[in-house]
């Protein structure tokens, strides 16, 4: 007996409305829902199709075997032909795929499944957008110490932080609409693209309105005009980059807060019964966002592989291709739903510790600050780089003497006694706040531009993902 090892990413991670895009069975009612379309259109050009072969097929659209057809493909070493065999026994007549090639079946499914699955995760978005919208507004006036290069540089708000990746987010969203919008289908365009084969059956007025009732029935709003057998697969390149655009934002929060639980100041959340560690009890790892982090790692693979399926076509055509896309279209798509069920959990059951946050505030509040001393050292008439170059003395100095115990107002000491600095130590006191800029106005507007989006797609923001393992 064979054993069937499952696809972890679809089993383990991916939603089960993705999975029912990309399953077999699925795929299969989809080509025979195909079928059905053209056979109809063919038999309103004039062709002599009766009503009963119409029902016989479309009674038999979802009974689907798929182990018969697999009994038929491992003899004819054709997946297509197999299916047509198959589907064709089950109505009792041979009417289907005249005039078509099996690129005019497959070609035109898969891209049917990649337009479902993009309006799926442009839905799936929306929910994301609508977390770190509410995350953002939660805390919008918390102050942070702000950190580039992984060192204190200057206050911000976590609010702010959080409107960094919101907004991130919102421009990857908008090149997944753009997509969405433009996406265009293959058509029936026969063995080589010039519809030479249905031109023939149906005439050239009945086969260019074969190619409208098709994209209709298929739900797209253009259609490739002088393409070859195949569609140019730098279009899956296109979807996959856009796949792993919309994962960098989530892979950005997520490594932030992994960072951030390192320093006690976050949590993504530990559920009643949960274990961290199987040898140290007190752990409680951040293994979900380490998860998303992963899944962009798997995303960054597949735009590797798309990208090599570019420029590599012979001809009008070739299956050189079909290997790789097998495995990327689908398999793409079920990581950035993973990550993206991971992203909602952790934006749901985060937490966040204003204690600790507010500890670290106070420590390097002074070094925060040096930026608005040397702003005001500059405003009372000393150079810049001498103002840079005293600053930067006196507060490595007390960062080496804080470190050994000192308390943070030895900074403000150093720098007030030097008689050279035009600032006394009480005038660098006063400096020494936490001022935030315009962070809460920069939120504020990103915000706006989210509730623009949430707005239009308003069903789709209260999506709540299943229990994740």
């Amino acid at each position: 007996m064979t054993e069937v090892i499952e696809n972890v990413l679809a089993q383990r991670y991916a939603s089960e409305a993705m999975k029912a895009i990309w399953s077999a069975r699925g795929k299969i009612i989809a080509e025979r829902r195909l079928w059905l379309a053209v056979l109809k259109a063919q038999r309103a050009a004039g062709r002599d199709i009766s009503d009963d072969d119409i029902i016989a097929y479309e009674k038999n659209v979802e009974v689907v075997d798929l182990a018969s057809i697999a009994a038929r493909e491992a003899i004819l070493r054709h997946d297509v032909k197999a299916r047509i065999e198959e589907y064709n026994a089950l109505a009792g007549c041979q009417h289907i795929h005249e005039a078509m090639t099996s690129r005019d079946l497959t070609d035109n499914v898969e891209q049917v499944q990649i337009h479902r699955s993009l309006e799926l995760v442009r839905n799936r978005a929306v929910a994301i957008l609508r977390r770190l919208r509410d995350r953002t507004n939660e805390y919008e006036a918390m102050v942070i110490c702000g950190r580039t290069h992984n060192v204190p540089a200057q206050a911000t708000t976590l609010g702010k932080r959080f409107a960094m990746w919101m907004e991130e987010f919102l421009c990857a969203f908008e090149h997944l609409e753009s997509i969405i919008a433009t996406y265009p289908l293959r058509g029936m365009k026969g063995p080589v693209g010039t519809q030479q084969d249905m031109q023939t059956l149906l005439g050239t007025d009945n086969a260019l309105q074969l190619e409208v009732v098709v994209r209709e029935h298929l739900g797209f709003g253009r259609t490739l005009v002088a393409v070859g057998q195949v569609y140019p697969r730098s279009l899956d390149f296109m979807v996959v980059a856009a796949l792993a655009q919309l994962a960098s934002a989530p892979a950005n929060f997520a490594s932030t807060m992994r960072l951030m639980a390192g320093q006690s100041q976050v949590t993504e959340g530990f559920k009643e019964g949960q274990t961290g560690s199987s040898a140290m009890p007190h752990k409680m790892n951040m293994r979900t966002c380490e998860r998303i982090g992963g899944f962009l790692n798997i995303l960054s693979g597949y735009v590797t592989m798309a990208s090599g399926l570019m420029g590599h076509q012979w001809y009008e055509g070739d299956v050189s291709c079909s290997v790789p896309r097998r495995i990327l279209l689908s398999d793409a798509f079920f990581a950035l739903d993973g990550l993206f069920e991971a992203t909602m959990t952790v934006l749901d059951e985060m937490a966040v510790f204003p204690a600790i946050i507010e500890r670290e505030l106070a420590t390097e509040l002074p070094f925060l600050s040096t930026t608005a001393i040397l702003m005001a050292a500059i405003d009372k008439g000393m150079g810049r780089e001498d103002a840079h170059a005293l600053i930067k003395r006196y507060s490595t100095a007390a960062l080496t003497r804080i470190r050994q115990g000192e308390d943070a107002s030895v900074f403000s000491r150093l720098l007030g006694m030097d008689s050279s600095f035009p600032l006394s130590a009480e005038e660098i006191d006063a400096l020494i706040v936490p001022n935030t800029g315009l962070a809460e106005d920069q939120a504020d507007t990103v915000m706006h531009f989210a509730d623009l989006v949430i707005s239009r797609h308003g069903a789709a923001a209260g999506y709540n993902p299943a229990p994740i393992l």
